[in-house]
């Protein structure tokens, strides 16, 4: 790949994690603002806004110790954009997808060192088994996650498929 096209494609990466944290942060700052901690306003049936603090990490695991899950992240997030810079090939979809995980991921971090913990909001009613509630940084990490995996396991049948031709 030419560097004018690395240079490119690292410029949308960075575009979208900071859209994304910027994003992330003014809701969270929303939701901070307007909607005391530990009380619900229902937005419709099945999707209701409860401000809540996480703590710990995924899942509300580790309560106490989300410092862990920061030093953690802040190491990924690195790792991640020096793969995308020093890596020779890579698609501009993974530039893109990975730049959504980084903007959320940044925020969970940023939401830690400002608030000492998660802002989450986001609870989802009348799903079995389901209880947990999460943010919009969550969300993005999703939305670049998924179709990442799903691209790339295209990407390596695709590679598979050709490899057999030869």
């Amino acid at each position: 790949m030419r560097l004018e096209n690395k240079t490119n494609n690292m410029l949308w990466f960075i575009t979208i994690a900071l859209t994304v944290l910027a994003l992330s942060q003014l809701i969270g700052y929303w939701v901070n603002s307007t909607i005391a901690q530990n009380t619900t306003i229902q937005w419709n049936t099945l999707i209701h806004f409860t401000h809540i603090r996480n703590y710990g990490g995924v899942f509300g695991m580790l309560q106490g110790m989300g410092w862990v899950f920061a030093v953690i992240s802040i190491a990924l997030l690195i790792g991640v954009s020096a793969y995308l810079w020093f890596s020779p090939m890579i698609n501009r979809y993974e530039y893109i997808c990975f730049g959504f995980i980084v903007g959320g991921g940044a925020s969970n971090i940023l939401d830690r060192v400002v608030y000492g913990s998660v802002i989450d909001f986001i609870d989802i009613q009348h799903i079995p088994y389901w209880n947990y509630v999460f943010n919009t940084a969550d969300v993005m990490i999703h939305a670049g996650i998924w179709p990442l995996l799903f691209l790339s396991f295209l990407a390596s049948k695709d590679e598979t498929n050709s490899s057999k031709l030869i």
